[in-house]
């Protein structure tokens, strides 16, 4: 399998309005919540070739806010807004191991060993999409990232790509919080020398849970299958083989 090329290693993308907007490879993007959007945004999200949106948050967390802008039921339409939410907030070893959300690559690993079928979920829908994916959670940073972490190593991404991928994820919504209070107490806005020590840290870890994947053999076990895994793949930019 090649590996991403060049022309696409995740790199930030400027839609109006959009937070820790990142594309991952080929035609799939991952971002924060997408109420987040002005209408200029969706318009450039549709001119960059997106045409579906792949939501994994849970239902109760897909609330307006009222810092949201308001935009047009014209701006949405044309989109396919699929939900694909990767955990059970309610399951009483998610609260015991992450608390109200998951916000560590530590964790990931246990994230996919208690919810392998919702993830697989998301890559049935990234193979079914018509156009570009975007994959968006909340923040832009965990349960995306941990999709994108899963798409770059289907795609034979670098070591550095990842990194780079998931160091993008958390200075974006540290930065978001810089000017917008954080929704949690326990994930405040980080002044540099935090944010670096945490970074090095939590990359580590990300290192880890990357480097223990197997994504065909996850995916096969997972219900996904040989035709899906290369539907991924061709959205991703790289072979089938």
């Amino acid at each position: 399998m090649d590996g991403i090329s060049t022309a696409a290693k995740q790199r930030g993308v400027h839609w109006d309005g959009a937070v820790n907007a990142w594309h991952i490879a080929g035609g799939v993007y991952r971002m924060g919540r997408r109420e987040w959007l002005t209408d200029a945004g969706w318009q450039q999200m549709y001119d960059a070739g997106i045409r579906t949106v792949i939501d994994l948050r849970t239902l109760r967390e897909q609330q307006p806010r009222e810092v949201d802008p308001e935009v047009s039921a014209e701006a949405t339409a044309r989109f396919d807004i699929v939900h694909c939410p990767t955990e059970d907030p309610e399951d009483k070893e998610f609260t015991e191991r992450f608390g109200p959300y998951l916000k560590d690559p530590a964790h990931y690993a246990d994230y996919v060993r208690l919810f392998p079928g919702r993830l697989a979920a998301v890559f049935k829908a990234i193979a079914a999409a018509p156009g570009g994916v975007v994959v968006h959670c909340a923040a832009g940073r965990d349960r995306s990232g941990i999709i994108a972490v899963m798409l770059q190593n289907l795609a034979g991404a670098s070591d550095e790509e990842i990194v780079r991928g998931y160091q993008r994820g958390m200075r974006g919504i540290n930065e978001r919080h810089r000017h917008h209070r954080a929704p949690h107490a326990h994930d405040p806005f980080l002044e540099e020398d935090a944010l670096e020590a945490m970074l090095a840290s939590r990359s580590v870890s990300l290192l880890e849970f990357a480097h223990s994947l197997d994504m065909v053999a996850f995916l096969r076990t997972n219900g996904v299958s040989e035709a899906e895994v290369a539907a991924v793949r061709t959205k991703l930019g790289s072979r089938s083989d």
